[in-house]
């Protein structure tokens, strides 16, 4: 729910959004204070308040209360974190499509383009000297990892995906310099695919984690590209996490396609160019 807020505040109303803040700065705060007072600390009149409540979705301020004192207390749903059991099922996907998008808006402007260009070549140079590239992920990251075999796969690079922690390791322990070991976790805490990307990363591998800032998993890679969101790895069923990474498999898979097209094409169109030339000076 702060998260739909928060990709929603550039389009209120200025009054709105002063709202808004409010109630970002302090979510449980604004969930406990009547509607004069959140008016007075907002600097805005009652009824914009009110309009606020409805122009997020809801049918006035105590619903919006309601929902957003489930959304910050422990006793969230598991299955999704801004849903509750009184929600239909449209109510349920608008919640569920909107915190989606959301948490794609928060990837998108957190996203470095130094370290993802980073990893890109990281991949390209594999590609372009034929070497390995194992990806490794475990449960839901292992779907993940999976995916990214399988665009990879059709490009035509040489890569295996991994699910199990004794074969990733074992795996990593066969990698050699010029190699990319490619590794997913929500997480970033499995000891598995850490112990895999330390070995690897000690093998002369370029280790790549799409992972939670600052986790195990994060300092240990070579290239850490953030995957960060608002889901518990330890409560939540993974979703947005997993769009987010498969989001990232995506943009990598493309960028390297693009490089892989010019690196084709470019020696064709510079043979034709010599032939033109040689034509032309006959």
């Amino acid at each position: 729910m702060l998260e739909r807020i928060q990709a929603c505040l550039p389009s209120l109303p200025a009054a709105e959004q002063r709202v808004a803040r409010l109630v970002l700065e302090d979510p449980r705060r604004f969930a406990q204070l009547p509607v004069g007072e959140l008016a007075a600390l907002a600097g805005v009149s009652k009824p914009t308040v009110l309009r606020f409540c409805r122009s997020l979705g809801y049918e006035g301020l105590t619903d919006f209360k309601l929902k957003l004192a489930g959304t910050v207390s422990e006793g969230v749903p598991y299955i999704h974190r801004s849903v509750d059991e009184s929600d239909d099922v449209p109510e349920v996907a608008v919640k569920v499509i909107d915190n989606t998008v959301a948490a794609l808006l928060k990837f998108r402007n957190e996203l470095s383009p130094a370290t993802l260009r980073q990893a890109v070549d990281a991949l390209e140079q594999a590609w372009r000297g034929r070497h390995r590239i194992e990806l490794y992920g475990v449960g839901n990251s292992g779907v993940v990892a999976l995916d990214a075999q399988h665009k990879l796969f059709r490009l035509g690079v040489n890569c295996r995906a991994f699910a199990d922690g004794h074969l990733q390791v074992m795996s990593a322990a066969l990698l050699k310099p010029g190699d990319v070991a490619l590794v997913f976790s929500n997480s970033g805490r499995t000891r598995d695919l850490i112990d895999a990307t330390d070995v690897a990363r000690k093998n002369g591998a370029t280790t790549i984690a799409v992972t939670r800032t600052r986790s195990p998993l994060a300092l240990t890679a070579d290239i850490h590209l953030a995957a960060d969101h608002a889901e518990r790895y330890d409560q939540d069923m993974p979703m947005l996490s997993r769009l987010v990474h498969l989001v990232l498999v995506d943009i990598l898979v493309t960028a390297l396609a693009l490089r892989m097209g010019a690196a084709q094409v470019q020696p064709l169109l510079k043979a034709v160019k010599t032939q033109i030339s040689n034509k032309r000076y006959a």
